[in-house]
């Protein structure tokens, strides 16, 4: 499911494990955390110069891809407070001190900063994590573990070289596979890359379009699913950062205006709930005394809602609670306001 996702959003350590187990049946995280643990799994800076999700083979292949992606992130927050440093210097400076071992980013600015005096340390340190290829070391990312941010090379953390002649084209066909029908300005978003429309014109032999109800062209694989409009959609309750949310420019087809709006929560256990394929809720867990309780926040009913939505957004919700808080001793789902 990870890399036919094409990798999976994970700025925050836990959101993959939600976001799997709301996809898969029978889940269980301890699965995914020990595919983490020996290595088969990683997160590291690809697609929207976020943390991704990779299995060891696509974070090989598609991070030669979005390289440029992370070093253009660079210039505009940090490139200033170089004050003159070459940035490549300082990535190379930066990726021989990863050689030895794993390295926080605040390590990364010491060790940097009395080779350039007159560069910010911050910025010395954003230089060399985002123009080498790196990956987020465990502990952190396993289930129920915590750890800190310590960044390896990936080469040295996987044992395998890097993709040397990467296809953007094979790329965009997975996404496609994956999100399609799509427009140009959904892969752009999705990736951050750009001249995708030579990509999609060279690959028009290979795939099928269709028109939208704005007149914009959309691309997808030939064999990709069409579902009936009738199809059931379960709730599904998503963690805060997730794939079906940030992978289109246009949001309208989860938003659909029928979500609460803000404030969101917060807190650590905290997401957004998919009603009929469309995003309704907010949705927290907070877990005290040993009592856990899911607080699905300003759900209001609709007269086209499938029958039984109530219950059915409860019944997932208890199932997420054995999830997240299997050892508590209550666990009750609560609507806020009371429906």
């Amino acid at each position: 499911m990870v890399e036919q996702l094409v990798g999976m959003q994970a700025q925050v350590p836990w959101n993959p494990y939600v976001a799997l187990w709301s996809r898969l049946e029978g889940f269980a995280p301890e699965q995914l955390s020990e595919l983490i643990a020996d290595r088969a799994m990683v997160r590291m800076g690809v697609m929207r110069a976020t943390l991704h999700l990779l299995s060891a083979r696509d974070a090989l292949a598609i991070e030669p891809l979005t390289r440029r992606v992370l070093a253009q992130s660079f210039k505009a927050p940090f490139g200033r407070g170089l004050h003159g440093a070459d940035v490549t210097e300082v990535a190379a400076a930066g990726r021989e001190l990863l050689a030895e071992g794993p390295r926080t980013r605040a390590e990364l600015c010491a060790l940097l900063a009395p080779r350039w005096p007159d560069a910010e340390p911050q910025s010395l340190g954003h230089a060399a994590v985002l123009h080498n290829a790196i990956v987020q070391v465990t502990p952190r990312g396993l289930w129920r573990r915590s750890g800190q941010t310590r960044w390896a090379l990936t080469e040295q953390w996987l044992d395998a070289p890097l993709e040397a002649d990467p296809s953007v084209d094979a790329l965009v066909l997975r996404y496609l596979a994956a999100f399609g029908p799509a427009s140009s300005a959904d892969v752009r978003t999705w990736s951050r890359l750009t001249g995708l429309r030579e990509v999609l014109e060279r690959l028009r032999p290979q795939l099928r379009s269709f028109r939208d109800e704005r007149g914009r062209e959309l691309f997808d694989v030939p064999d990709g699913t069409l579902p009936d409009p009738d199809t059931p959609a379960p709730p599904r309750f998503l963690p805060e950062y997730d794939n079906v949310a940030l992978s289109h420019d246009d949001r309208a087809r989860l938003l659909g205006g029928h979500g609460p709006g803000l404030p969101f929560p917060r807190g650590t256990w905290i997401g957004t709930l998919l009603v009929d394929g469309f995003y309704r809720a907010n949705w927290s867990v907070a877990i005290e005394g040993g009592a856990a309780t899911l607080t699905v926040d300003r759900f209001a009913p609709r007269p086209d809602d499938p029958l039984g939505s109530v219950e059915a957004i409860a019944a997932e919700g208890e199932g997420l609670l054995d999830l997240i808080a299997p050892e508590a001793s209550e666990r009750r789902v609560e609507f806020s306001p009371r429906l």
